[in-house]
């Protein structure tokens, strides 16, 4: 029986195929996409992600049901935790200029199912997004021609009365994703012109909205008569925050274009705090006209906007608003079907996914395969699907990302940055000495003792500290911690943290409610899970970090991504059990996917080591001095000083 049972060696090596990273190219500006968007294209890209239909609804249907006037509160605090997740994308998109998004993201820093499961989650995000977004904009069409189209429908082709099904199906959502995949399509050039023409008209309507607002506003909604600023005290804020927050999911487009931004180091992260804060600025102040010009107990939570015009005997206005929410679902649709081909194309190119959505089309330069072939799969599910019940699937797929994103970018900024490949001197032989930031973990090869040995002169007189090792000013109290990698203590109280957190959640989220813990208890889980959560975070924070000045790099780290981690897991708890439960058979779908095919053709897998032509081989440990480690590995026969048999006695890595 026990030879049946798998050896710990398997065990091992199939946990470290597991968690494999991806290796980048030296050069990452290289790419078979064509590099034409600039920081303004990339900014209306984000914007036309963000500033969808939900300008003109959820602002209604949060101040009506939820916070009231306060929505405004709301949409704050929500615009200040997607900045969280938004400046861990903006430092990615720059280090990593490469198409992807949060799975390339996972995948440089965490390991490769991870960021398997990250890409498997955010593709069918993507795919119900659209659909969901054409849908809409089929029934808000509808609604202006007083639903002729659904009774046409209906009348002609007949109704259904199928569990998971559409009562009708919606040929309007379907055709306007087919027009858009074919618009998208045609290049990365086309698909920002047409956004540019979607973003424009529908910023001069959000324009004219504000204007017209503040002419009609009147301050006696916010008065206690109408029932003051926030009816719903702070619980309703912070509820109506976390509905807000899905507000400003879209900004990710902007990371998955990096790899066709011409100067992705500057126009990510500039197009992100832009979009970001014009996206923020647009629903504040839309809720803030909103609620003033008519009393927010009033609103038409399905067409606030429209109905408080009407309401203020400006019906023609409402045309506008239905034209402005027309153009912002397009620019959401063009969003979903320009992000989701390109995340395909990611985990295709590195052998995870299947290998045909990998092509690029040499004139077109997309990848148009998964264009054509995802943009059809959407336009059947908005045909047939009934998308209610799977909408708020949504939502998990995102905090998951921005999770696994948040604490790649802890991992990634306490790592050594790898060296460049050294350049050949006059001479024609590679230059001893690496370039800055190589991992000191690594066991690396040159050619001659003396060279070896005057390296390790000029790194003892080097006072700065390695990324990932042992501040000094706390060597003398965790002097036990000294002893293990560079970035490895971190790894494990990364680790730490989000179990911490997870748990400290879910007492807060069930506590009181499905768990009925008794007060002390429930007092003494929320300290202890509190310290564990602190402890962890003070222990990264007790470590050297990456400075770089060449790229955006998020302030306050580990602290601002700590923080983006615990707000994304209390969402997460916040969502339903059915939610849950369709996420964990859509990962086991996944997982099926991966173990039988993506293991086994991924390009880690695959890649062989190069040969290394050198004429000795040492082996460069952390610490201690070249001399000593060079005995200690050498065979007792030979003597411990002098040169070592090169043919017979190389240090094996």
């Amino acid at each position: 029986m026990a030879r049946w049972l798998p050896r710990s060696t398997d065990l091992t090596r199939f946990c470290q195929k597991l968690n494999r990273v991806k290796t980048l190219e030296d050069n990452m500006m290289e790419t078979s996409f064509n590099r034409c968007l600039s920081t303004i294209d990339l900014t209306l890209l984000g914007i036309g992600g963000m500033v969808g239909s939900g300008l003109y609804v959820l602002t209604g249907t949060v101040a009506k049901e939820i916070a009231g006037p306060a929505v405004i509160v709301s949409f704050i605090i929500a615009g200040f935790a997607s900045l969280l997740a938004a400046l861990c994308y903006a430092e990615f998109g720059a280090r990593v200029p490469k198409t992807g998004s949060a799975y390339m993201f996972t995948y440089v820093s965490v390991g490769e199912i991870w960021a398997f499961l990250i890409g498997w989650n955010v593709l069918l995000e993507y795919m119900i997004g659209g659909a969901a977004v054409a849908r809409a904009w089929s029934g808000y069409l509808d609604s202006i021609f007083n639903h002729k189209i659904k009774n046409f429908t209906e009348t002609h082709v007949g109704a259904w009365q199928v569990p998971f099904l559409a009562r009708y199906p919606d040929f309007l959502a379907a055709a306007i994703l087919l027009v858009a995949t074919a618009f998208i399509s045609f290049g990365a050039k086309v698909s920002s012109w047409l956004n540019h023409v979607f973003s424009a008209i529908s910023m001069g309507i959000i324009l004219f909205i504000l204007i017209m607002g503040f002419i009609l506003a009147q301050p006696k909604n916010w008065s206690t008569q109408e029932g003051g600023f926030a009816p719903y005290g702070l619980s309703g804020i912070m509820a109506g925050t976390a509905t807000c927050f899905y507000a400003f999911v879209g900004f990710d487009v902007i990371a998955a274009s990096s790899e066709e931004a011409r100067n992705p180091q500057r126009a990510v992260p500039r197009a992100i705090a832009f979009s970001l804060g014009l996206a923020t600025g647009a629903y504040i102040l839309v809720s803030v006209v909103l609620t003033l010009m008519v009393p927010w107990h009033t609103l038409d939570p399905d067409s606030a906007l429209a109905d408080a015009f009407y309401r203020r005997g400006y019906a023609w206005a409402g045309f506008l608003v239905a034209a402005g929410s027309i153009c912002a679902m397009n620019t959401v649709l063009l969003s979903n079907l320009f992000s989701l081909p390109r995340i395909v194309y990611a985990m295709a190119e590195d052998g995870l996914f299947f290998q045909v959505f990998s092509r690029v089309h040499p004139r077109t330069q997309v990848p148009v395969v998964g264009i054509v072939v995802f943009g059809l799969l959407m336009a059947l599910l908005a045909l047939v699907f009934d998308l209610e019940a799977l909408v708020q699937f949504l939502s998990i797929g995102t905090l998951l990302a921005y999770t696994f994103v948040a604490a790649s970018i802890i991992v990634l900024r306490f790592q050594q940055q790898k060296g460049d490949v050294p350049v050949p001197a006059a001479g024609g032989r590679p230059n001893p000495e690496p370039q800055e930031g190589p991992s000191s973990s690594e066991l690396k090869e040159y050619e001659s003792f003396s060279d070896k040995l005057q390296l390790v002169d000029r790194d003892k007189s080097k006072e700065q500290r390695e990324p990932g090792q042992l501040k000094a000013a706390f060597e003398p109290y965790l002097e036990f911690l000294s002893d293990f990698y560079p970035g490895e203590v971190v790894t494990v109280a990364v680790v730490t943290l989000m179990v911490s957190a997870i748990c400290l959640c879910s007492i807060l989220v069930f506590g009181n409610t499905h768990l009925h813990l008794p007060t002390w208890s429930y007092s003494l889980l929320l300290v202890l899970f509190s310290l564990g959560f602190l402890l962890s975070l003070l222990l990264i924070w007790a470590h050297e970090q990456q400075h770089s000045s060449q790229t955006f790099q998020i302030p306050l780290v580990p602290l601002s991504p700590a923080l983006s981690i615990i707000l994304n897991i209390y969402l997460m708890l916040k969502l339903s059990y059915m939610t849950w439960l369709r996420f964990a058979v859509w990962l086991l779908l996944g997982l099926l996917v991966y173990f039988g095919y993506g293991i086994w053709h991924s390009k880690e897998n695959l890649r062989e080591p190069r040969p290394q032509h050198v004429s000795a081989r040492y082996v460069v440990f952390p610490g201690g001095s070249l001399e000593e480690r060079v005995q200690a590995v050498q065979p007792s026969s030979q003597p411990a000083t002098g040169l070592p048999d090169t043919d017979t006695d190389d240090c094996k890595r």
